[in-house]
C-alpha cells in the first residue's frame, strides 16, 4: 500500500527536489508542480510532488497522520 503524504519542499534544482517531513528527507520529482518554491507544501506520492497545498492544510493533514499512528 502507497499513502501519499503532504512534505515541504527544501530544495530545487530543475525538476528535482528535496521535501521534508518530521526531519525524514526524500528526493522528489516537481514535474506535475508549476512554479515550485522552496517552502511550498506538496503532496508527495511515489517520488512525484502531485499537489500544492496550503500550509494550514498540510499541518492539518499532518496532525491527523500522527493522530492515527499513535492510535495504531
Amino acid at each position: 500500500m502507497c499513502l501519499a503524504i503532504p512534505m515541504r519542499l527544501t530544495e530545487i534544482n530543475g525538476n528535482d527536489a528535496v521535501a521534508e517531513v518530521d526531519g525524514v528527507k526524500r528526493k522528489i520529482r516537481v514535474d506535475f508542480i508549476k512554479e515550485p518554491k522552496v517552502g511550498d507544501y506538496v503532496i508527495a506520492h511515489a517520488g512525484f510532488a502531485i499537489e500544492r497545498l496550503q500550509e494550514q492544510q498540510a499541518l492539518d493533514n499532518l496532525e491527523a497522520i500522527r493522530e492515527v499512528a499513535d492510535a495504531l
